[in-house]
């Protein structure tokens, strides 16, 4: 795939950023490299691999977020583009919890 997909994306708190789809292979090994031994899903390596090979600007890390809150609907948001859940409207998705 040479022209991968990008979604504009703005949190409740008004910041934007910029989502990029790495591709199936990055999602599958974004998928891998997010659980244990156990096959158990780890929000922090999840969280850090979506902000690698996702969040393309701005470039962020866990540790540049302020919020809990943003940074859980950003991740969630950015998950679900990724993996075709987001509607593909263009607009802004966000499931309810």
């Amino acid at each position: 795939m040479s022209n991968f997909k990008q979604k504009k994306f703005t949190t409740e708190q008004g910041k934007g950023f910029l989502f990029q789809h790495p591709g199936v292979r990055t999602v599958s090994k974004i998928n891998d490299a997010a659980k244990n031994k156990h096959g158990v899903v780890s929000e922090e390596k999840l969280a850090e691999e979506i902000l690698k090979h996702v969040v393309v600007d701005p470039k962020m890390k866990i540790d540049d977020f302020d919020d809990y809150k943003e940074y859980s609907e950003v991740i969630n948001a950015a998950y679900a583009f990724i993996a075709g859940q987001d509607g593909e409207d263009g607009g802004n998705q966000q499931a309810g919890s």
